[in-house]
């Protein structure tokens, strides 16, 4: 069974996200300050923390920093109402694996903390490839397979798939992906950041599997590994290892 602290102040919020933990069958422990924070990871190991940014004793964010100097550890979700795109990217970039502001879909917020968690207990891999559920990059060929199938893939759609699995689970913004993969700032004129990803999404897709790029609403794109043994649905057709990559 999956542990996951909750470093939540608000009695109401804390017992709706023990709620939630306990329906996804996870067992959770719920702390109301950093200092309660620090004291839990001291004496017991987490699959996954869920940290409030404003706390009694100081903003959340600050002790995911201090984690995050000692080394990389438990996968961190910053759950807070300070929900604003530079509120986000502060998050992130402050050492938090993904970033919910609230008020939060109850759904969205399961399927991202599995995501981290899923993660988090992938081996380790060869600085040469990536492997992420069924899809293996290799970095120096620049190459793409999914489930054992070749994906060919223009230069830049490789560097966009690069960055969202190099951050699989979290959540990136069409600006932040515009400034990693184009080095341009964000242009609300511009559509290449979607078009691409619309190709790409194509290019790995297989029918009757999840397609490992999802779209959070209003928010940006990310990399949701897809488990190797998952099968696909009665309709597919073709042998288990067929693809239906494509080009646009």
């Amino acid at each position: 069974m999956k542990r996951v602290l909750l470093v939540e102040d608000d009695d109401a919020a804390a017992a709706d996200l023990a709620r939630i933990a306990d329906a996804a069958g996870w067992a959770s422990t719920r702390v109301a300050s950093i200092a309660g924070g620090r004291t839990a990871v001291a004496r017991e190991t987490f699959d996954l923390l869920v940290v409030d940014r404003m706390l009694p004793d100081g903003d959340g964010l600050d002790w995911v920093r201090g984690l995050r100097g000692r080394g990389p550890a438990v996968p961190v979700l910053i759950l807070s109402a300070l929900g604003r795109a530079a509120n986000k990217v502060e998050g992130l970039d402050g050492g938090a694996d993904d970033y919910l502001a609230k008020p939060f879909d109850p759904d969205e917020f399961v399927a991202r903390a599995r995501a981290l968690m899923r993660r988090a207990a992938m081996p380790a891999e060869s600085p040469d490839l990536l492997r992420l559920g069924d899809v293996e990059i290799h970095v120096k060929a620049r190459t793409v397979h999914r489930r054992g199938q070749f994906v060919a893939v223009s230069r830049k759609e490789f560097e966009l798939l690069r960055m969202l699995a190099d951050h699989a689970g979290d959540v990136l913004t069409r600006s932040m992906l515009l400034d990693a993969v184009w080095n341009l700032r964000f242009d609300p004129q511009t559509n290449v950041v979607d078009v691409h990803v619309s190709r790409l999404r194509r290019k790995l897709e297989i029918d009757g599997l999840p397609n490992p790029i999802v779209t959070q609403r209003g928010e940006g794109y990310a990399f949701e590994p897809v488990d190797p043994s998952e099968t696909r649905g009665p309709s597919q057709t073709g042998g288990p290892d067929a693809t239906a990559a494509r080009h646009p």
